[in-house]
C-alpha cells in the first residue's frame, strides 16, 4: 500500500466537492474552467520539469540527507551573527505553533490583540535599550534598517549635502547595503575610519557601529557632536545585548538607532529570518518607516492595540512613499521580545556579563601567550593580531570545530555569545598555539561607558520567570488571537493557504538553523544545494533563465528586479532610461520600489473593466520613448483578472526600449498553466510566503526571490560580504544582509514543491482558481462582483463591490469586516485595490464546507444589511455598527440594544461550541494616533 500523495492533504476539496463547485461556476472540468478564464495567447500546455512528487516520508529523508550535509560548528564568527539558546518554551510555543506562525498582519486589530501586545513588547525591549523614544515593530534584518536610517536621516536633516558617512568599523555586509539603496538616490556614501580620519565639511548622515566590527568599543560623544553641529543626524548600529552593559545610544545623543535582535533567541538560519529594529528619537517618529504598534482604546473606553500612523503607506502614498517596506518579522519580534519576557532585564544582564567575560578571559590568555590583542575596550569580540599566520590560525580551529574570522592576512576575529564555553576558549588558545589560561577576568568594557539607567521595567518583563508562567502568558495571547488554524482567513492578494506541518518541521533542524551566513563553504554544502534546486525549479515554473533568493521580503525582490533592469540599461550606454510605467491598479509597493531604484513613476490608468488601458498605455509610451526604463504590471492583474492584453502590452514596452517588470504576487494563479518569463516579461519577483507556502507568521517572514531572463542575470544581487570589500567599478547590489536572504525558511518552498510535484502544482492552481468562482457565484447574486474577465470569471480572488449598498444604508466595509468577526471569520481584504470593497481570495486549501460556511456568513450579513435598509434597526445601533461584540458585551447586566443578545453573539450558522470570542470591541484608530503611545504604559495609565 503507497502513502497518499501529499497534494491530497494539501487542496482541500475532494473530488465530489470539485465536480459541486464546477457545476456551480458552470464547467465540466477544471481544465475547460482554466482554458476559459486564461488567455489563450499566454496559457502554457506543457508540463513541468520536475522531480514528480514525493511522499511526505520521503521528503523528509532527502530532507534530512541535505541537511546532513551541513557542518554546525562552534560559531565564534560574529559579524552580528551570535549563537543563542532559544528557550524550549518559546520554541515550541511561538516559531512551532500554528497559533502564531499562521496568523496574518494585524490589519484587523480586534481580532489580533496578542501579537500586538508582543509586538509593543518588542517596541518597549528596543526603546529602553536604545534609550530612544519611539521603536517600529521590526526591520527585515540589520542591513536594511541602516539603509532605511540612511534615508529617514537624509528626509530629517537640516543640510542639503548629499554625503553620508559611514565608519570603517561598520559590518561589512551593512556597509553594502547601504551602497546599494544609496546609489539610485544620489547619496554619496564615504567610508571613513573616524579613529584617524575627520569627519568632512557638510554630511546629512553618519552611522556607526557599537560596538564595532572589530569589537572595539569607542566613546562616540565627540563625533556624535560634531555631527549635530553640522546639521546632520546620527545612527548608531547598536548590539542590544551590548547595551544591558553600555550607555545606550541616546544617552550619547543618537538621532537614530538600528541593529537586529537575531541574538535574542532566534537561530541564525545561515542568516535568516531575523527581526531587525530601528528606533528614533522624540520628532522622529511620524517618519519612522515600517509598522509601528500603538495603545489606543475600543468602544467601551477599554485599552487596545492596533498599527498606528497608517502604517501602509506605500497603499497610500505609492510614488511619494518614503519606504517600500509593507511587511515585518512579526514572529522573529515575537519571539525576540518573548525571549527578553523570559529572561528579564536581569537575565539579559548576566547573559551579557558572562558573554563579555568570556571573551575578556579570551583575551587574557592570547596576551600571556605573547599574542597582541587589537583593543583594549570590547564587548564579546577580540581582534588578535598575528602578522603572516592568520590563515593558518583560522585552520587550526576549524580542525577543532570552531569557526573564526579571517581580517585580512594578519588578523583573525573571535566572537563569543551565549552559547560560549570554556572548552570552546580552550579550543581557540590551541588554535593560537599558547597554553590554556587559567584565570577568569571580567568584561573589558571602558568605565566611562558604563550603563548606568535601568531598562525592561515593566511589569511584563518581571512576571513570567517560571516556565509555567511563560506558558500560560504565551497561550493567553495566542487564544485573543484569529491564525488559519481557527479558521479560513479569505484575504485577497495575500493566499492564506495551508503551511503544512512536515514543510515547518525541518526550520527547526540545528542542522539548518544553527548555520552561520559567513561560514566556510565546505561547512554549508547542504544549504547551498537546497538553494540550487530551489532557485532552479522556481526558474522552471516561471519560465525564467536565473533566480536569486536573496531578497528577504516581496519589496526587496521588487527592488532587485528594478536595479537589474536600471544596470542592465547603463550598461547599454542608456542610463537615461529612467521612466517606469505603473498600472493605476497597482500594489503600493510598486511605485515606492520604483522611486528608490531611481526611476520617476508615471501612471498608466485603467479602463471601466479594471483592466490596463491600452490606449493610454500607447499614450505614456510615446510621452516618454526615449527614457522608458520598465513597466510594472501585476498578473494576473490586483483586480483579480487575467487581462486579454498581457503580451501586447509587453510588445509595446518592447518596442519602445523598456523591460517588462511582472510583480508575482498572483504566481499561485499561474503555475502549471502560464510561464511569466515565456509570455514577455523580463523579471519578477515571487512572494515564497503566498504561493509557495511560507506561512505569514502574523506579517513576517517572507522571502521574495527576484526570477529573470538570461540578458539580466549578470545584475542579480551580489554577496553582500564580498560586495563591501570589492574594488571593481560596477558590483552586483546586494538587496539583504546574507547572501541568501532568509536561508533559514528556504525548506518549506523545497518541500512544497518536492511533495507536490508537477501535477499537484497545476492542480493547485486550479483548485485556487475554482474556489475565487465558485465564491463569486455564490454571492454575486448579494453583492456585486467588481471585475471578471473572460466569460464573466475572475482568477484567484474577486472583488465584491459594497459602495451602492454603502449608499443606501451607510453599512460600511469596515461594518462588514467586523461582522464576520461574530461570524467566526477574518475578514477579506479592505479598500484595496478599490476603496469600499472587499477582496476575496479562497485558496485550494479551504474545503467545500468552510467555503459554505463563509458564503453563508456573508448572504447573512447582506440580510442583516437589508434590515437596517428597511428601518427595522436603527442606522447607528445595528449588529453590523456595533460588530464586534464580545463576551463581555453580551453578558452584561443591561442589554438596550435593538436586536437579542442571541444575534449580537451567536449569528445564523455559527457553531456555538466553537465561538471564537474577540477580547477587545471596534478599536478606534483615531484616538490612537491623536494619543501616539507605542511602548508598554504604566497599568496606572488604564486605571480611568
Amino acid at each position: 500500500m503507497t502513502a497518499e500523495p501529499f497534494v491530497v492533504r494539501h487542496v482541500g476539496p475532494d473530488p465530489g466537492e470539485e465536480r459541486r463547485m464546477l457545476e456551480t461556476v458552470g464547467y465540466a472540468s477544471v481544465d475547460e474552467l482554466m482554458d476559459a478564464a486564461i488567455p489563450e495567447v499566454i496559457r502554457w500546455h506543457g508540463t513541468l520539469d520536475l522531480p514528480p512528487a514525493a511522499t511526505e516520508a520521503e521528503t523528509i529523508a532527502e530532507l534530512r540527507a541535505i541537511a546532513a550535509r551541513n557542518t554546525v560548528a562552534v560559531s565564534m564568527i560574529g559579524l552580528g551573527y551570535h549563537g543563542t539558546h532559544t528557550p524550549a518554551v518559546i520554541r515550541r510555543n511561538v516559531l512551532e505553533n500554528p497559533a502564531w506562525y499562521t496568523a496574518y498582519t494585524p490589519y484587523q486589530p480586534e481580532i489580533s490583540q496578542g501579537r500586538l501586545e508582543a509586538l509593543l513588547n518588542f517596541q518597549t525591549m528596543v526603546t529602553d535599550l536604545t534609550g530612544l523614544a519611539t521603536a517600529n515593530a521590526s526591520m527585515l534584518d540589520e542591513g536594511t534598517a541602516a539603509a532605511e536610517a540612511m534615508t529617514l536621516a537624509r528626509r530629517a536633516a537640516k543640510t542639503k549635502s548629499p554625503v553620508y558617512v559611514v565608519d570603517a568599523d561598520t559590518l561589512p555586509q551593512t556597509i553594502s547595503v547601504i551602497a546599494t539603496r544609496a546609489e539610485p538616490l544620489g547619496i554619496e556614501v564615504r567610508v571613513l575610519d573616524l579613529g584617524t580620519e575627520a569627519l568632512p565639511e557638510e554630511f546629512f548622515g553618519l552611522h556607526l557601529q557599537y560596538p564595532g566590527a572589530s569589537g572595539a568599543v569607542r566613546d562616540h560623544g565627540d563625533l556624535v557632536s560634531a555631527a549635530h553641529a553640522v546639521g546632520a543626524l546620527v545612527t548608531v548600529a547598536a548590539d542590544l545585548l551590548a547595551l544591558t552593559l553600555l550607555r545606550s545610544p541616546g544617552e550619547i545623543g543618537a538621532d537614530i538607532a538600528a541593529g537586529t535582535t537575531q541574538r535574542f533567541g532566534v537561530p541564525m538560519g545561515f542568516g535568516g529570518p531575523h527581526a531587525g529594529y530601528l528606533a528614533v528619537r522624540a520628532g522622529l517618529e511620524r517618519m519612522l518607516p515600517g509598522r509601528l504598534v500603538g495603545v489606543s482604546r475600543d468602544a467601551d473606553g477599554n485599552r487596545a492595540y492596533r498599527l498606528a500612523l497608517q502604517t501602509r503607506e506605500q497603499h497610500i502614498r505609492r510614488e511619494k512613499a518614503t519606504s517600500n517596506i509593507c511587511t515585518a518579522q512579526v514572529l522573529l519580534a515575537v519571539m525576540a521580545s518573548m525571549y527578553a519576557v523570559y529572561h528579564g532585564p536581569d537575565g539579559l544582564t548576566a547573559i551579557a556579563w558572562r558573554t563579555g567575560a568570556h571573551a575578556a578571559t579570551l583575551a587574557a590568555g592570547l596576551r600571556a601567550g605573547g599574542v597582541t590583542v587589537a583593543h583594549d575596550d570590547f564587548f564579546d569580540t577580540v581582534t588578535a593580531v598575528v602578522p603572516g599566520r592568520a590563515e593558518a590560525v583560522v585552520a587550526a580551529a576549524a580542525e577543532q570545530g570552531v569557526n573564526l574570522r579571517l581580517v585580512g592576512t594578519d588578523r583573525v576575529g573571535i566572537a563569543c555569545d551565549e552559547t560560549t564555553t570554556e572548552a570552546h576558549l580552550a579550543a581557540v588558545w590551541a588554535a593560537f598555539g599558547v597554553p590554556r589560561f587559567p584565570g577568569r577576568a571580567e568584561p573589558a568594557l571602558p568605565v566611562g561607558l558604563a550603563r548606568g539607567t535601568d531598562f525592561l521595567t515593566h511589569p511584563v518583563f518581571h512576571r513570567h520567570r517560571s516556565e509555567t508562567s511563560m506558558l500560560r502568558y504565551l497561550r493567553r495571547l495566542a487564544d485573543s488571537d484569529y491564525a488559519l488554524d481557527r479558521g479560513m482567513i479569505p484575504l485577497g492578494s495575500c493566499t492564506m493557504k495551508l503551511n503544512a506541518t512536515t514543510e515547518m518541521e525541518p526550520v527547526s533542524w540545528p542542522e539548518f538553523a544553527d548555520i552561520h551566513p559567513f561560514a566556510p563553504a565546505a561547512q554549508t554544502t547542504g544549504y547551498r544545494q537546497l538553494v540550487t534546486a530551489l532557485e532552479g525549479w522556481l526558474a522552471e515554473v516561471t519560465g525564467y533563465d536565473a533566480v536569486s533568493v536573496q531578497p528577504n521580503a516581496g519589496s526587496q525582490g521588487e527592488l532587485a528586479g528594478l536595479l537589474a533592469i536600471r544596470g542592465y540599461h547603463r550598461d547599454r550606454g542608456e542610463g537615461h532610461r529612467d521612466v517606469c510605467l505603473i498600472p493605476s491598479s497597482a500594489h503600493g509597493t510598486n511605485a515606492a520600489s520604483a522611486v528608490m531604484a531611481g526611476m520617476r513613476v508615471v501612471v498608466v490608468a485603467c479602463d471601466a473593466d479594471g483592466n490596463v488601458d491600452l490606449v493610454d498605455l500607447d499614450r505614456r509610451i510615446e510621452a516618454h520613448r526615449d527614457t522608458l526604463a520598465a513597466i510594472m504590471v501585476t498578473y494576473p492583474s490586483t483586480h483579480g483578472v487575467y487581462e486579454t492584453g498581457i503580451a501586447s502590452l509587453c510588445a509595446k514596452v518592447h518596442d519602445a526600449g523598456g523591460q517588462v517588470y511582472v510583480d508575482g504576487a498572483n504566481l499561485n494563479a499561474l503555475l502549471g498553466f502560464a510561464k511569466p518569463g515565456t509570455f514577455g516579461a523580463d523579471v519578477s519577483h515571487l512572494n515564497l510566503h503566498k504561493t509557495f507556502c511560507i506561512p505569514h507568521g502574523g506579517g513576517g517572514p517572507g522571502v521574495g526571490p527576484v526570477a529573470v531572463r538570461s540578458h539580466l542575470a549578470p545584475y542579480l544581487p551580489g554577496d553582500p560580504l564580498t560586495a563591501a570589500d570589492s574594488d571593481a567599478t560596477v558590483v552586483r547590489p546586494a538587496i539583504s544582509a546574507a547572501r541568501h536572504g532568509s536561508a533559514g525558511i528556504l525548506p518549506i518552498p523545497w518541500a512544497y514543491l518536492r511533495m507536490m510535484g508537477p501535477d499537484g502544482l497545476a492542480r493547485a492552481t486550479g483548485v485556487a482558481v475554482l474556489a475565487a468562482n465558485y465564491v463569486a457565484a455564490r454571492l454575486r447574486g448579494h453583492y456585486p462582483v467588481l471585475y471578471t474577465g473572460n466569460k464573466g470569471l475572475v482568477a484567484h480572488e474577486c472583488i465584491l463591490d459594497l459602495r451602492p449598498l454603502t449608499k443606501a444604508t451607510g453599512v460600511s466595509v469596515d461594518d462588514v469586516a467586523k461582522r464576520l468577526i461574530d461570524y467566526g471569520f477574518h475578514a477579506p481584504t479592505m479598500s484595496f485595490p478599490v476603496a469600499g470593497t472587499l477582496m476575496v481570495e479562497p485558496t485550494e486549501s479551504e474545503d467545500l464546507a468552510e467555503l459554505d460556511r463563509f458564503c453563508d456568513a456573508m448572504i447573512a450579513i447582506r440580510e442583516e444589511i437589508d434590515r437596517v435598509e428597511s428601518g427595522q434597526w436603527p442606522a447607528r445601533d445595528n449588529p453590523l455598527s456595533n460588530a464586534p461584540h464580545t463576551a463581555a458585551m453580551v453578558t452584561a447586566d443591561e442589554w438596550t440594544r435593538p436586536y437579542p443578545r442571541s444575534v449580537a453573539a451567536y449569528p445564523d450558522g455559527v457553531d456555538r461550541a466553537a465561538k471564537y470570542w474577540p477580547p477587545v470591541r471596534r478599536i478606534d484608530g483615531a484616538y490612537g494616533d491623536r494619543n501616539l503611545v507605542c511602548a508598554c504604559p504604566p497599568p496606572e495609565a488604564f486605571e480611568n
